[in-house]
């Protein structure tokens, strides 16, 4: 073979070689790749997952995991610069601007269920919460059968708002159920008297009490509703870009990383108030980061609880 012919193949094998590449390159990947920009959904008042602090910036557990999977992601496609671009999103916009394109991920609390991964995918569970009720403590109110005739609130699009409507009518309960546009709204019903009860996952009860103005006028039932995994929504079906996210967050997982991140967020002092929300990794979460896993199972990670069982909701 002439020098000619021999640069000519090794051309010719290059141009297969990057076509294939080009090829290779679909979905949200394409698009980061050509755009050079990542969406990422995130939300005003799910502290401490993704909020806005006092110089309204969004900041957050998962936006700090969604910054890791987006830094991940530009190394993997070689980019030397990737915008980073946050779109406000709710509850009940979060799935549809994931399926539509909008946003490329969520990062916010979303619970991972079988329901929803029917029409959206999600990242390795990031954190394990449990649905639980707040209310003011002069009401006494110790589990949801204590909230018989009484007026219940809780988050537009979210699960909990759809197990309490299932019980309510199970256990011909009679309450009156509101749905607020968000958590800070649904706190602040119960905060005014509009609600005498808050339904929602512990954690981000938690944290809305300790921020307010007078935390110690709250309690917290001790009965779990049912048990909740969360994680990052991903666009379902994209395989290769659910793969570069979930490695890069399994790889934060197993190599320990995760410790340093959780504590930031919830075993020291936070924005906007500097408080502390005192709580500790749950063994079920450790053992779910020592083997990540995207399961909406519940039983994956621990027992089910009664009330789970009994609305069907998994």
């Amino acid at each position: 073979m002439t020098l000619r012919k021999l640069i000519a193949t090794v051309i010719g094998l290059g141009l297969i070689f990057g076509s294939a590449q080009a090829q290779e390159l679909t979905g949200t990947l394409k698009k980061i790749k050509d755009t050079g920009t990542i969406i990422l959904g995130v939300r005003d008042s799910s502290i401490p997952f993704s909020y806005l602090d006092n110089q309204q910036s969004y900041r957050g557990y998962s936006i700090d995991l969604c910054m890791a999977a987006a830094v991940a992601i530009q190394k993997q496609l070689g980019m030397t610069a990737l915008n980073i671009k946050m779109v406000p999103v709710t509850s009940a916009t979060r799935i549809p601007l994931i399926t539509n394109g909008t946003i490329d991920l969520s990062c916010d609390s979303a619970t991972n269920n079988e329901e929803r991964s029917k029409v959206v995918s999600f990242a390795p569970t990031m954190f394990i919460a449990a649905n639980r009720l707040l209310a003011k403590k002069s009401w006494n109110i110790r589990s949801l059968d204590d909230m018989r005739g009484k007026t219940i609130v809780s988050t537009t699009g979210t699960t909990i708002l759809k197990q309490i409507t299932i019980l309510n009518d199970q256990r011909k309960l009679g309450m009156l159920i509101l749905a607020a546009k968000d958590h800070a709204e649904a706190f602040l019903m119960v905060e005014t008297g509009r609600a005498i009860a808050f339904a929602m996952d512990d954690v981000l009860l938690a944290s809305l009490a300790a921020n307010s103005r007078k935390p110690a006028d709250y309690a917290i039932t001790s009965e779990a509703l049912s048990i909740e995994p969360y994680g990052i929504i991903e666009r379902k079906d994209d395989v290769a870009f659910k793969t570069a996210v979930d490695t890069a967050l399994a790889d934060i997982y197993k190599s320990g990383r995760i410790n340093e991140i959780y504590a930031k967020w919830f075993l020291s002092p936070i924005p906007p108030k500097g408080v502390n929300l005192n709580v500790p990794m749950s063994p079920e979460l450790k053992a779910a980061f020592a083997r990540p896993t995207d399961s909406p199972d519940p039983a994956v990670y621990g027992i089910v609880p009664d009330a789970q069982k009994q609305s069907g909701i998994k």
